[in-house]
């Protein structure tokens, strides 16, 4: 059982305090002060084929071996992912920190305030008294103690083999946290020395043609007249209002990028957008917690705010490459729609896959557009029925694919039956794990992540849960492969990974790691490799998210307005 006390600054490894080690078995503990820590060239415990190291979020602990330059653990038991695992789904009363897990089994444990008084300790840094240091290592010393009781309570329902393999994505966690992002920050202080100036600017252009905003107002009724003249179909609630929420915008943009695009953009931006969140340390690199397991279908979830690959599309063009490297970001083309082709065996969607556009071919295999039909030719209608497929995936109904689409419910409908017909193996197999998970109680990834399912649960979220659950194992596997094969991996994005290599290695970087993406999606769906797809930026390039270019460019003429000093600011920004 193992347990460090850290410190942090933003975008920074973790400043380590001390740690505390006890072995289950013999008795012995370990107490040590960071100074005594860095004398250490490997762990004072063992960590071989032969032994189990077991911690609470254990990619925190992992990441303090990375500062010490320690060799992991071979075998990794982590209990807040597999209670994460055997309670997704469930209401837990006192939340699922290591206080939260005692308190469900019935487990004696320190106050709240108690801990949260030693946790600012630790993270206030500095000089520490004898007496502080010994109250660090005692409040450590409290929580392995926790973890020797919460082990046996918890041991009956976990699936070791199973549970090995997600610890074992905790070590490739606490990796890529350790790497980051490399950032410009050149850009970014430019940014947050002129973000007032910028937004004001940016409603201004946005304006011109639109006349949406009243100062730094929103008006909805102005932004209803813009639909009308423009034409374009917006999703209502049942009160008959305009959808205004972020989820509505950013579908939208999907359908309507050159109109709505801009405007998702700018209301982000001004309405959730902090630039001094973002974690940025003094090498430049941002890191956060990647909050591995954090959502239901056990995908990570970072904070928007600190994690440069949140909303903000746009502000990923801060990415860019340190002077003779390069980076590759490497994704799964259409991952959705092969998992859900594989998983319900269904063989008319595997073919679509195969062909290489499956929207396309799925609006030749409903009849909607001749066999000889381009994404050229038809442009219009691959992108509804791509809507649809989408839709479909996401377990939605009729009325929602109309409010997507922007037309009547009866036109939803014929679409869904139009993609009943042609994949029933498809919707059979959803059908079925919708009322498997009524019947049993709950849902399994193949590698056996669980959401639990009440007599309330959305039937959507369960027809949902196989796809991105299983895509998450995907990606995870594919993150364990990659760090353990030595590939620098920045930051996973949900079905994607940024890498990093010297400009001379990233080809076969890119390479390597495709080849390893394509062995994790086949252990996820035996026989049935998924495709990827590669963008490389080499310095002095930047990354460039094509739909936040247009922002990214504005930004940059705007910059180029202002008297920000004797350097030019715009050639900063240009992609």
């Amino acid at each position: 059982m193992v347990d460090f006390e850290y410190g942090s600054t933003p975008g920074n490894p973790p400043e380590i305090r001390c740690m505390v080690a006890r072995e289950l078995f013999s008795g012995r503990i370990v107490r040590l002060w960071e100074d005594q820590l860095r004398t250490l060239s490997k762990p004072p415990f063992s960590i071989g084929s032969q032994s189990l190291f077991v911690a609470y979020l254990a990619s925190a602990e992992l990441g303090c071996f990375k500062v010490l330059g320690w060799l992991p653990p071979e075998r990794i038991l982590d209990l807040y992912v597999e209670f994460k695992r055997l309670t997704s789904g469930i209401k837990v009363p006192a939340g699922r920190g290591l206080l939260g897990a005692l308190a469900y089994y019935g487990i004696d444990s320190i106050e709240v305030a108690e801990k949260e008084g030693m946790r600012q300790l630790a993270l206030r840094g500095g000089h520490y008294t004898g007496q502080e240091k010994g109250d660090l290592l005692d409040y450590c010393q409290t929580d392995v103690d926790a973890l020797a009781r919460l082990l046996p309570a918890m041991e009956p329902a976990i699936d070791l083999p199973r549970a090995l393999l997600r610890g074992r994505y905790m070590m490739a966690v606490a990796r890529m946290e350790n790497v980051g992002t490399p950032i410009d920050t050149k850009a970014l202080a430019t940014l947050r020395e002129h973000w007032d100036d910028i937004k004001l600017a940016l409603i201004k252009r946005l304006n011109v043609g639109r006349g949406i905003y009243e100062g730094l107002s929103f008006r909805t009724q102005r932004f209803v007249d813009y639909l009308t003249v423009s034409n374009i179909p917006w999703p209502v609630l049942e009160s008959g209002r305009p959808a205004l929420d972020d989820n509505t915008f950013r579908g939208m943009a999907k359908l309507y990028p050159a109109e709505i695009g801009p405007i998702r953009e700018l209301r982000y931006a001004l309405s959730s957008l902090r630039l001094n969140d973002l974690a940025v340390g003094s090498d430049g690199r941002n890191r956060c917690m990647l909050s591995p397991f954090m959502s239901r279908t056990g995908r990570n979830q970072p904070s928007n705010s600190k994690f440069i690959f949140g909303p903000a599309v746009w502000l990923r063009c801060l990415i860019k490459p340190a002077p003779g490297q390069a980076l590759a970001y490497i994704d799964y083309e259409q991952q959705e729609f092969g998992l859900a082709a594989a998983l319900a065996g269904d063989e008319a969607m595997m073919e679509a896959y195969r062909s290489g556009d499956p929207y396309l071919a799925f609006a030749r295999q409903a009849g909607a557009v001749p066999c000889d039909a381009t994404r050229q030719s038809h442009k219009t209608e691959r992108e509804r029925f791509k809507v649809c497929a989408l839709a479909v995936q996401y377990g939605m109904g009729a009325a929602s694919l109309a409010g997507k689409l922007g037309e009547s419910k009866a036109r939803g409908k014929s679409l869904l039956d139009l993609h009943k017909n042609t994949y029933p193996a498809y919707w059979h197999w959803s059908d079925s794990a919708e009322a498997r998970a009524v019947l049993t109680g709950a849902l399994h990834s193949t590698f056996g992540w669980t959401v639990h399912a009440d007599a309330g649960a959305n039937p959507r979220s369960l027809r949902n849960f196989p796809l991105q659950a299983n895509g998450a194992e995907m990606l995870r596997l594919a993150c364990c492969m990659a760090t353990e094969r030595g590939i620098r991996v920045c930051a996973p994005i949900h079905d994607a990974l940024l890498v990093e290599a010297p400009i001379g290695d990233i080809e076969d970087v890119v390479s390597q790691t495709r080849t390893i993406m394509r062995e994790a999606s086949e252990q996820v769906i035996p026989g049935f490799p998924l495709r990827t797809d590669t963008e490389i930026v080499r310095w002095p390039e930047r990354y460039i998210d094509p739909r936040g270019e247009a922002m990214w460019i504005a930004i940059g003429e705007i910059l180029s307005g202002l008297d920000a000093g004797p350097d030019p600011i715009c050639p900063t920004f240009v992609p």
